[in-house]
């Protein structure tokens, strides 16, 4: 019996994805509403300042002594945030205990709590009169209104970028490799950096990144734990606020377009990071 070759003719061109059209317009509309048009009045407040005056905003000795301490402070963060947080993801993912799952859901706490809360709730904790700060307080060290206090803040509210990153990612993670390198014999130390890092690692630095870029702009979690002392704990954004109080809405911008070129460098170069190892890994 010959078999019958039945040629199927597609005649109208059906879309993978119905109503194609009208979906990438309302996409490309809100994308141009909430996050286009935005940057774009950034840019246009900014252009009433002469390059003169464009500099004198950004580059006084208070400015960047705020720069200083939000780009510090949030760098050790997220180095403090990709240690933990990894380790965090990991308990998660490999270990069964009771509350694991009020665990999980309380990862992303930071997320849903109001910043004002959190700040206050913080400085509270950590304050010379708090649960926390007065037994440093005993031991001569001081948490709250210091770089410390700041370093926590961010912490806590960078934490959630970091285990949701690499969480998926240990989630699928093959453990025959890890079953293959022990026949190998690997000993634990080496499973873990040279077979789940490689693995983990894209996922990890983006992260990072993301706690490192939500640290570098964060404010209301900040604000009541830094104290604003001048060139000592006076974070970016606390400055952009003051100079909207005293209506200085051009310097205002300057030193918010600042960040955000900032944070555009910081995720283009983790994103090139991320390429590469990604490559490394495949090879």
């Amino acid at each position: 019996m010959e078999q019958q070759i039945v040629k199927v003719v597609n005649k109208r061109a059906v879309k993978v994805i119905p109503g194609f059209g009208i979906s990438l317009g309302v996409t490309l509309t809100l994308l141009g509403t909430l996050v286009l048009i935005p940057l774009a009045s950034l840019f246009m407040s900014v252009s009433k300042l002469s390059f003169q005056e464009f500099l004198a905003a950004i580059t006084s000795r208070q400015i960047l002594s705020g720069y200083l301490v939000s780009l510090s402070s949030a760098f050790i963060a997220a180095v403090i945030n990709a240690v933990f947080g990894m380790i965090l993801a990991w308990v998660l993912v490999r270990y069964e205990f009771p509350g694991k799952r009020l665990m999980d859901g309380m990862v992303e706490l930071p997320f849903a709590l109001p910043t004002a809360v959190a700040g206050i709730s913080l400085t509270f904790l950590y304050s010379d009169r708090g649960w926390v700060g007065s037994l440093f307080n005993k031991a001569g060290i001081k948490i709250a209104y210091t770089r410390i206090g700041i370093v926590i803040a961010m912490i806590f509210v960078g934490i959630p970028f970091v285990v949701r990153a690499v969480q998926p990612v240990l989630e699928k993670l093959d453990r025959q490799y890890e079953e293959a390198a022990e026949m190998l014999g690997a000993g634990k130390i080496c499973i873990f950096f040279r077979v789940i890092i490689p693995e983990v690692f894209p996922a990890l630095l983006a992260g990072f990144g993301l706690a490192f870029a939500r640290g570098i702009g964060e404010y209301g979690s900040v604000v009541f734990i830094a104290g604003n002392i001048p060139y000592k704990t006076q974070i970016a954004p606390v400055l952009i606020m003051s100079k909207l109080e005293q209506y200085k809405y051009a310097d205002a911008t300057a030193i918010a377009l600042v960040l955000l070129i900032l944070s555009f460098v910081l995720m283009f170069v983790i994103n090139a990071l991320q390429i590469h190892m990604q490559k490394f890994v495949k090879e």
